[in-house]
């Protein structure tokens, strides 16, 4: 039986989770899908330049653990990129900070989770320097909204 997988901390929600190729219908497009642990480590890694040994400890976990997470994440954008396909963001065995909680997949699921509608809860802003919170409105889920006050992204508290 193999060890079970250690969650990653991730301090990022992406506010776009699908990108598809131009002029492709999806109804014939194949997909590839990247862990939210997965753009974490690109983010850090890639688009911030930080060395892998910082990069890992921003996440909790090791260096050789962030290289085959960055290795598996490189492979699957260059599949996509290849081969035409759509990538989509989402899932993974993931710790996120702020309240936002533990889980497979941060939540962002269609069945429930932080994330999830439902009549009554607020919205409150990821950035623990702001803290805002405002009432959730049915039907348009938190994270797809910005903290009026400072612009970042809102999550949903039940």
């Amino acid at each position: 039986m193999p060890r079970p997988k250690k969650p990653r901390s991730v301090n990022f929600l992406p506010s776009v989770t699908y990108f598809k190729p131009r002029g492709v219908p999806l109804s014939t497009l194949k997909e590839v899908s990247l862990t939210l642990d997965e753009i974490e480590a690109l983010r850090l890694a890639d688009f911030k330049g930080l060395d892998q040994v910082k990069a890992a400890k921003k996440m909790k976990i090791s260096q050789p653990t962030l290289q085959r997470v960055l290795a598996k994440a490189h492979q699957k954008m260059a599949e996509a990129l290849v081969l035409g396909k759509a990538i989509k963001v989402g899932g993974g065995e993931v710790i996120m900070p702020f309240g936002r909680g533990r889980g497979i997949g941060g939540g962002r699921g269609r069945m429930g989770g932080p994330f999830a509608a439902g009549p009554g809860g607020v919205c409150v802003c990821v950035n623990p320097e702001c803290k805002n919170e405002v009432p959730h409105t049915a039907g348009q889920p938190c994270y797809q909204m910005k903290c009026p006050k400072c612009g970042s992204p809102m999550i949903r508290r039940r």
